[in-house]
């Protein structure tokens, strides 16, 4: 089991090493394409492109920190030729650690052909957004496990984070999807004698079937995100009308005791000049009238289960 000496694995490789490492047929810009470094989450775009003697390639690993809700990607840049394959792994920005070749390495035999140990490399890829899209979707099922208990700024903040990696991904994984789409098409292919045979273009196929599906759950996941917002969102609107109706039915109550107070603090003369009035009258008219009138609306919008 294993590559033999077809596959060359370079990390973070000088230009003399890559000198060394390359046929001479790479040009300038590929070159410096290889040379440099990884810079961003999601950049550059994956892409899979064949040059007559020799095909070039990008490619993305998406990884999840489940723990830390973090996710990032691992570089690898391609070259094939018709008896080497060649990658070059770039540790991502952050201090994450760059894609790890041995398990690919060791689930490809020892016959296969440049394109078929291509492929392994492409499968991994796939597993990975497979899994990538698995983890956002139990991301997402905590969040609506806990849309009820958790407080609305971290609700608001998971929303955003969940939003924003559902945009990563899909920047990702649209451009790797058309890329593996070339060689099922039979679009990458050597000049000359076939290396891409129609048993590497099945497999390749098998892995864009990966990627498609990855697709799909990525669709299902934007739209669960889409539903835990809207039902948050209708939650906050629906606690603030039960705020507004407390506010009103207070406001309520306290509309007649105004009334009465207003009216009976009135300075007109025939009201106060030389009127006598029982001590009782200021209990029974005033504080017992005023009672009485909120009792009653109390009782009348709890009848009406208004609150």
């Amino acid at each position: 089991m294993g590559a033999g000496n077809r596959w060359i694995d370079l990390l973070d490789p000088t230009r003399e090493e890559l000198a060394a490492k390359l046929p001479r047929e790479v040009h300038d810009r590929a070159l410096d394409q290889l040379l440099a470094p990884a810079e961003h989450e999601d950049d550059p775009r994956p892409k899979l492109e064949s040059h007559g003697d020799y095909v070039f390639g990008i490619f993305l690993v998406p990884v999840i920190v489940a723990g830390e809700d973090i996710v990032f990607y691992q570089q690898i840049d391609v070259v094939l030729t018709r008896d080497a394959f060649v990658t070059v792994r770039k540790t991502p920005p952050g201090g994450h650690p760059p894609w790890d070749p041995r398990p690919t390495q060791e689930a490809c035999r020892e016959h296969d052909n440049v394109a078929m140990i291509a492929y392994h490399v492409v499968d991994e890829i796939a597993e990975g957004f497979l899994d990538l899209v698995d983890d956002l979707n139990a991301e997402i099922d905590e969040l609506e496990d806990h849309v009820e208990e958790w407080n609305a700024e971290r609700i608001r903040s998971r929303l955003s984070g969940l939003r924003h990696d559902l945009l990563h991904i899909r920047r990702t994984l649209a451009p790797t999807r058309d890329a593996i789409r070339e060689v099922v098409d039979n679009r990458i292919e050597f000049s000359g004698q076939e290396v891409f045979t129609h048993d590497v273009e099945l497999s390749f196929g098998t892995a864009y079937d990966k990627l498609l599906r990855a697709a799909d759950n990525l669709d299902l996941a934007r739209d669960l995100v889409a539903g835990v917002r809207d039902y948050h969102q209708a939650k906050i609107a629906n606690e603030q009308n039960e705020v507004m109706k407390r506010l009103a039915v207070i406001a309520t109550i306290f509309l007649p005791l105004t009334f009465l107070t207003g009216f009976f603090g009135q300075n007109f003369k025939y009201l106060v000049n030389g009127v006598e009035v029982a001590e009782w009258t200021f209990w029974v008219l005033g504080v017992g009238l005023e009672l009485a009138a909120a009792l009653s609306l109390f009782v009348l919008i709890r009848w009406r289960r208004w609150l």
